[in-house]
């Protein structure tokens, strides 16, 4: 990983190249971040980046958080991820935006899924209901039978069952930058990317590309 940013989604539009074929995009706020520490392989272990994002008040920083900005002298900030990134020349204090990546590159995009709450199978997982005729009784939407007999008198590990469907990590690789708006740092993704307007957003070089 040589490049990486924190951005907020915006939403999704799409753009016209000059043939008039149109590419549906993903724009994104993306940046500006600050480097707020530098972790290294004599002091820390390892190497890494620690990157700010969104300026948080003073009021709602905790002493904690309070004291690990004021030690760096960078402002407190909302968001705060690390990134493993390989000979970073970054220092403390360094501001990164959106020009760190060009159009044409591929890009690996991670974020928080929608949380859609308690779900059923057929929701969760696709499942057939029964048909809804005579004799069916209420059970058209429900799971079916969960094993067996009393042989192995267990539910097998893995078994599709109701559950807590989405707000969970999800990663998309290989997307595109179609466009890239350095004023406003925005940047346009070829594609769809997890989470809701405004859901935070982490933006690396592909590992595929």
């Amino acid at each position: 990983m040589n490049k990486a940013i924190l951005g907020k989604k915006v939403g999704m539009t799409q753009l016209f190249d000059e043939t008039g074929k149109v590419t549906p995009v993903t724009v994104v706020e993306a940046g500006p971040c600050v480097v707020v520490q530098k972790k290294t392989a004599e002091n820390d272990g390892y190497c890494a980046l620690q990157i700010g994002f969104g300026d948080a008040s003073v009021k709602s920083t905790n002493k904690p958080m309070k004291g690990h900005f004021d030690k760096t002298d960078v402002a407190p900030k909302k968001h705060l991820r690390e990134f493993a990134l390989e000979g970073s020349d970054l220092e403390v204090g360094a501001i990164i935006k959106a020009d760190v990546f060009q159009v044409g590159d591929h890009v690996d995009v991670k974020g928080t899924s929608k949380g859609k709450g308690y779900a059923g199978t057929i929701k969760r997982y696709g499942h057939h209901r029964l048909k809804e005729s005579h004799g069916s009784g209420p059970v058209v939407r429900h799971a079916g039978s969960n094993g067996s007999t009393s042989t192995p008198s267990r539910v097998f590990k893995g078994k599709k069952l109701p559950g807590h469907m989405g707000a969970e990590t999800v990663t998309v690789q290989n997307l595109e930058i179609v466009k890239i708006d350095t004023e406003n740092n925005l940047i346009a993704l070829k594609g769809a990317i997890p989470g809701p307007r405004g859901g935070l957003v982490a933006i690396t070089d592909s590992v595929k590309a």
